[in-house]
């Protein structure tokens, strides 16, 4: 009887483990070098997806720090169950960080689409739909394509990279990863960035729904898959931590002024 109870104890502590990790607040740090930010400052991108119902606190802003040049959020900012003020709540705080940009996840359009565009032109946001936008021009323009939800119907590619050149650093976002195959054979973007699998969110070694979230800069076309940084359903985490991102863009021949 003892250890009967002693295998339900163990087993009750689980589900608070998985709770706890789900509100985990975890940057990770990636440093892409390229020539074409040769001679040039540094240059800061935040990416973070998959918000849906999670709070946006403080504790992330001193770990992230606001000397960025953008935050991309990855689509996934709300979903049916966020109401306005932790909308505007989190948009709010992930202003201070830096320019917003964001592309549309699979969920957002459950808030209502009229109240995402409100919210995001609140904060002075950009949106990506289907089009390119300029981050930075000088020596070397650097360029991010977006497209809209793939589930939504709206999504197209070809639109997008209108009059994107191929000597400018491209970088490419998408809510989902489906579609990474076609845009880097086509297109060949420097990095290609998404979300919406949350690394499997619950996972038991190499076995998840989806595979776990990753950095893969084993080819020219840097790709970054991200676990997420909220989760959908039940707040629970095992096996794919939360995640959120600061990338840092450098070359050579450039000193910081002191």
């Amino acid at each position: 009887m003892r250890y009967l109870f002693g295998v339900f104890g163990l087993l009750s502590l689980i589900p608070m483990y998985m709770f706890k990790k789900a509100f985990e607040i975890n940057v990770l740090h990636h440093q892409i070098n390229h020539e074409a930010f040769n001679d040039q400052p540094s240059f800061k991108l935040f990416f973070i997806s998959d918000i849906h119902r999670r709070k946006v606190t403080k504790h992330l802003l001193k770990k992230v720090g606001t000397n960025v040049d953008v935050v991309l959020i990855g689509g996934d900012l709300a979903d049916r169950r966020v109401d306005k003020e932790r909308l505007e709540a989190n948009l709010r705080q992930l202003a201070k960080i830096g320019p917003i940009t964001y592309v549309w996840g699979n969920n957002d359009r459950e808030v209502g689409e009229d109240i995402i565009r409100e919210k995001i032109n609140q904060v002075q946001g950009k949106i990506i739909e289907n089009r390119s936008l300029i981050l930075r021009e000088g020596q070397s323009t650097i360029k991010l394509v977006g497209i809209d939800d793939v589930s939504s119907g709206k999504a197209d590619i070809l639109e997008a990279f209108l009059g994107v050149k191929k000597e400018e650093y491209t970088i490419f976002v998408s809510h989902t990863p489906s579609v990474f195959s076609k845009v880097v054979d086509r297109y060949r973007p420097n990095l290609l960035l998404a979300g919406h699998t949350h690394g499997g969110q619950i996972r038991f070694g190499k076995y998840g729904l989806y595979p776990k979230g990753t950095f893969d800069d084993s080819s020219t076309s840097i790709s970054l898959i991200s676990n997420g940084y909220g989760t959908s359903l039940i707040p629970f985490r095992f096996g794919a931590s939360p995640e959120c991102h600061m990338i840092t863009f450098t070359g050579k021949g450039y000193t910081e002024d002191k």
